[in-house]
């Protein structure tokens, strides 16, 4: 932060009273406390057990093809590319926060960019699984990168698997770069603080011998803010090229302009979506009310509410685009299939969900209504997750030719494995609360360094080493 806060602006951030010292033990305290809370465990299991069903679904998958799914001749984009584009566009949220939010001095991301950014990248794991998955022959998956070999054969860059492949590839190597990092400082805040001999030590390793030196944080400086310019580029892209792979087709409802600005504002709908529903039982759970305010919640809400309208006026674009551009084939895909056919049920669940459901974040009231803002939360989850059945099951149900009409329902091993993709993002989300600190130690300090100059507190409180 170069700008010093004013005492009110950053009270509505961090509730007053808070020191170094303070901030650091309340955080730290989560990761190096050598209590196991039966709770905790118990929620690791469970969510172990269905993280199972996604290991049984894949091990069934390569030992008797994807012919167990639910695709057809017709419908052979389904839940794979489903639930990898809504994986995907939950990891988008992640980088908003961290990277564009740094960019543009909004201190208010400070208490929720860690735990947004482990996010990101737990939900690119669950989408990575799906190409994988879906190219059938699980053995030749090497042969998506460009792998010299002998018989001189490289990837179809026409191919939009190949772009998926390399968009994640860049996506992830980013999004971790910029994750740890951000880490670098508060890995070695624990490991001064720990007095277990197995944690010091690993956190000592993971830190990389930081020492706090003027010298060191200028270098973490540059580089946190290169890898912020580097990502936020990324937000932008990578979910616009998961677009092109149903704009650059000529399939009813696909072919449109519209596709890159859609995505990117719905990924950005689902991604503050998941971030509350994670944020909103963290605070409660662990404690961190005075540092994940409302102001926090608030504002999440209003960026869900912005890029729903966004997302609600793409849904009413395509519906002109098939009134007016007099293609049959676009008119029968959009009204007599997607509004009032074998899909409507979706179609209109998905307006409910994602359209009028979010309005309601216009007011205060229901802004800083925390049970219904989760539940709002959950809706656009919910809605996001429709608005990608839609796309893809109504445009490829009914195309061209009526030897391409077949409708489409998922399997048992469909469901295993979508299901038990949400089990692994919430163990893996649940591993991370439990050992590393879920909100920035470091930058938490700074709104404390700039709170305390404008409350006037004691000078050695304001050091940057006090309360390590």
């Amino acid at each position: 932060m170069d700008e010093a806060l004013s005492r009110e602006e950053t009270f509505e951030i961090i509730t007053p009273g808070h020191t170094y010292e303070s901030v650091t033990k309340k955080i730290s305290d989560l990761a190096l406390t050598d209590k196991i809370d039966p709770k905790w465990l118990l929620a690791c299991l469970f969510a172990a057990g269905v993280a199972g069903m996604m290991a049984l679904g894949i091990l069934l998958t390569l030992l008797f093809g994807v012919g167990l799914w639910g695709n057809n001749n017709t419908v052979a984009w389904a839940f794979g590319i489903i639930n990898f584009v809504w994986w995907i566009g939950i990891g988008h949220a992640g980088t908003l926060i961290s990277a564009i939010l740094l960019l543009l001095h909004q201190n208010w991301r400070t208490s929720i960019n860690r735990f947004a950014e482990a996010m990101t990248i737990f939900a690119v794991m669950q989408a990575g699984v799906y190409p994988l998955m879906h190219i059938g022959r699980h053995q030749y998956a090497y042969w998506m990168f460009p792998l010299p070999n002998s018989m001189g054969l490289w990837p179809q860059f026409r191919s939009p698997l190949m772009w998926d492949v390399f968009a994640i590839s860049t996506y992830m190597t980013v999004s971790i770069l910029f994750w740890f990092v951000g880490l670098v400082p508060d890995l070695a805040t624990l490991r001064d603080r720990s007095t277990n001999r197995f944690a010091k030590v690993a956190y000592g390793i993971a830190s990389l011998g930081w020492r706090g030196s003027a010298l060191h944080w200028r270098r973490y400086m540059q580089l946190y803010l290169l890898l912020a310019g580097l990502s936020t580029p990324l937000v932008l892209s990578v979910h616009t090229i998961v677009s092109y792979d149903f704009a650059f087709g000529i399939v009813p409802g696909w072919h449109s302009t519209i596709f890159p600005p859609y995505f990117v504002a719905g990924a950005v709908f689902a991604g503050f979506a998941m971030t509350l529903i994670l944020a909103i039982p963290l605070r409660a759970l662990c404690n961190l009310r005075d540092l994940i305010t409302m102001k926090h919640l608030e504002n999440m809400a209003k960026v869900m509410l912005a890029t729903g309208l966004i997302v609600f006026y793409g849904y009413l674009t395509e519906v002109f685009f098939g009134w007016y551009s007099a293609n049959p084939y676009e008119k029968y895909m959009t009204f007599d299939n997607r509004m009032f056919g074998h899909y409507g049920w979706s179609y209109w669940s998905l307006i409910l969900c994602n359209g009028i459901i979010p309005q309601t974040l216009w007011w205060k009231k229901a802004r800083t209504n925390i049970p219904w803002l989760f539940f709002v939360a959950l809706v656009v989850s919910v809605g996001m997750w429709l608005e990608r059945f839609v796309i893809i099951v109504t445009s490829l149900s009914y195309q061209h030719l009526p030897d391409m009409w077949a409708n489409y329902a998922p399997t048992i091993v469909d469901w295993m494995i979508y299901i038990g993709t949400m089990g692994f993002f919430t163990l893996l989300f649940l591993l991370f609360c439990r050992f590393l600190p879920v909100i920035s130690i470091a930058e938490m300090r700074e709104l404390i360094l700039h709170q305390g100059h404008s409350a006037g507190l004691a000078e050695h409180e304001l050091q940057p080493g006090h309360g390590r």
